[in-house]
């Protein structure tokens, strides 16, 4: 069974903020692949459902950003999920906006709910790193990712969500390389039309 986690803060006044790119995500694989309804389990919301034909668990931790570690690490023990079968979704400051990498294992990059994570669970876990580019400044980081995407950037986010949902099965496959290539692909038809 797959665990696909999506990281963010639980409520609307955080829906659109830049730190919620991994709910936004999650949701959209969550619709495109008709998994059951989200109930309230585990510290998560959680839902069930199949991507060509393997099961798969969708949480979206309520725990907000820095505490996601206890929501994974209860789903993980209490379905006994294997470390290689997690993709955590998240935010990325280090990365342009609307860049997309794919890492397996390795450090956090400063993003607290993956040092969350890493500490109840451990690092041997696949990331999907979002870009979200970076304020400029240290000091300017919290209001940054807590603040709603521009306009201009949502028509991006909402390509990139898109096709992170449409090419998900080759995470599966590790064919991480063709999923990163295939993701970027569609991003730059936008910009050509």
């Amino acid at each position: 069974m797959y665990l696909l986690v999506g990281l963010g803060n639980p409520g609307p006044e955080y829906a659109e903020n830049r730190h919620n790119i991994g709910f936004m995500i999650a949701d959209q694989i969550h619709r495109d692949f008709n998994f059951s309804p989200y109930r309230s389990k585990l510290k998560s919301n959680i839902s069930d459902g199949q991507i060509l034909g393997q099961r798969a668990l969708i949480i979206k931790p309520l725990t907000f950003m820095n505490g996601s570690g206890q929501s994974v690490a209860e789903v993980v023990n209490f379905f006994k999920i294997r470390k290689e079968d997690i993709i955590i979704f998240h935010d990325e400051l280090d990365l342009g906006f609307g860049t997309i990498r794919v890492k397996s294992g390795g450090g956090y990059a400063g993003h607290n709910g993956l040092k969350s994570i890493g500490s109840t669970i451990g690092s041997e876990f696949k990331r999907v790193r979002v870009g979200i580019g970076h304020p400029g400044e240290k000091n300017l980081v919290t209001n940054y990712v807590l603040k709603n995407f521009s306009n201009i950037e949502r028509s991006t986010v909402e390509v990139l969500v898109i096709a992170i949902s449409s090419f998900i099965s080759e995470l599966f496959e590790n064919k991480d390389a063709d999923f990163t290539n295939n993701v970027t692909k569609e991003l730059s038809k936008m910009t050509q039309t």
